[in-house]
């Protein structure tokens, strides 16, 4: 269990940190020596996500109040009094409030273990509701090239410009990530900083790791890591802090099917599928496809096609059938826009052609329905033939 301690009396701090110490399955995450207002505090049982709060009832009005706020803030969190006093009468002043145990300084051991076995037994049947969005998604490019990271970028900003929504935009492609060349960032940190102290995050820290670009902040991929593999904990540390924190959270993915990105599309609420129309693109996407079919995640998956020629473009519904999942959305090929955005450092403008899409995207996004399959003939079209011929030529060589 996590924990927190809310006590301004020092001398009370210390004596339960020593003795909580002794505890095994009890770790104080933080300690405030202080009654933080309601806004830190929130920062606070966001970054730690504790299952218990120590809480001191040095002053009563305001322990009471901020007892109610958790209640209100993060229901199932277990409070605990402490108090220099041993007065019974103090259990009545509490009883309206959501604290049900107190401790007596200087605590006597046996009653610390006592409390924190009920504690976990009350938390085995509830929870903690800490604030935490289920909103991730992954951007997958089928082949390098085919504009993945330009449609997680200007899809983010898109989503950080509707009302009360902050979106963290990471990019987890860590030997060819684009993002940070794209805006021209100097920020010094990246996101495999924030994975190496994933167990220390904090509301101090992170606003020192991330970029912030009004409500989107952005952890670009650093330097060129080709071998460099995040563990498993630090990566769900990481994306457990970031869902606390943030409305929607975009991935950028590299598309080499690393172990940790797809842990990452484990996590993810929607996986978009980048490709362009193009032969190879849409060989390479129906094989990942497959792939995260065989992970029970191809109902997750949806096609975002990029730079369709209009003089050549291949049906829809062919394309929906070859690769096998409906197209999402399509985005135009507007290669000044692009190359003027990349000049200047900053996301399309929303006038562009291409950058008027991503307004469209971001309600898509935040749309709660699945697109449905729309009735498709049986039979392929040569395209589909042509393909898987050659497919097979080359598995035969």
């Amino acid at each position: 269990m996590r924990a927190v301690v809310i006590c301004p009396d020092q001398e009370v701090s210390l004596r339960l940190q020593e003795m909580t110490a002794e505890i095994t399955g009890l770790a104080i995450a933080r300690t405030v020596n202080h009654y933080p207002n309601e806004l830190n505090l929130v920062r606070i049982i966001r970054a730690v996500a504790p299952q218990v709060v120590f809480l001191s009832i040095e002053s009563m009005d305001t322990a009471l109040e901020l007892a109610s706020f958790l209640a209100e803030k993060a229901p199932g969190l277990h409070l605990v009094a402490l108090s220099r006093s041993r007065d019974p009468g103090l259990l009545e002043n509490l009883i309206r409030s959501e604290i049900r145990e107190i401790l007596a300084f200087p605590f006597d051991r046996q009653n610390v273990v006592e409390a924190m076995t009920r504690a976990g037994q009350a938390l085995a049947r509830k929870a903690p509701g800490i604030g935490s969005t289920d909103r991730l998604f992954s951007f997958l490019p089928a082949k390098a090239g085919v504009g993945a990271s330009t449609i997680a970028l200007n899809s983010s900003v898109a989503l950080a410009e509707l009302p009360d929504i902050n979106v963290l935009l990471c990019d987890f492609d860590l030997s060819s990530g684009l993002i940070q060349f794209m805006l021209k960032l100097t920020h010094p940190y990246s996101v495999v900083d924030a994975a190496l102290r994933a167990e220390e995050l904090d509301e101090n820290m992170w606003p020192e790791l991330v970029h912030s670009m009004g409500r989107l902040d952005i952890l670009h991929s650093g330097e060129f890591h080709p071998g460099l593999r995040m563990e498993m904990v630090q990566l769900r540390e990481l994306l457990d802090f970031a869902r606390r924190h943030y409305s929607v959270i975009c991935a950028d993915l590299s598309g080499n099917m690393e172990e940790f990105s797809v842990e990452i599309m484990r996590e993810s609420k929607r996986i978009f599928l980048v490709s362009t129309p193009q032969m190879p693109a849409l060989h390479l996407a129906r094989k990942k496809l497959n792939f995260l079919k065989s992970q029970d995640l191809g109902d997750r998956v949806s096609l975002l096609l990029n730079r369709p020629e209009s003089d050549k473009v291949v049906p829809i519904g062919e394309i929906e059938e070859l690769v096998g999942v409906p197209v999402l959305t399509s985005f135009p090929n507007d290669y000044s826009s692009v190359r003027n955005a990349l000049s200047a450092g900053k996301p399309l403008d929303r006038d562009s052609v291409l950058g008027a899409h991503f307004g469209e995207m971001a309600r898509l996004m935040l749309d709660r329905r699945n697109p449905s399959p729309r009735e498709r003939p049986q039979v392929l079209a040569g395209l589909s033939n042509w393909l898987f011929a050659r497919a097979g030529k080359k598995h035969s060589a």
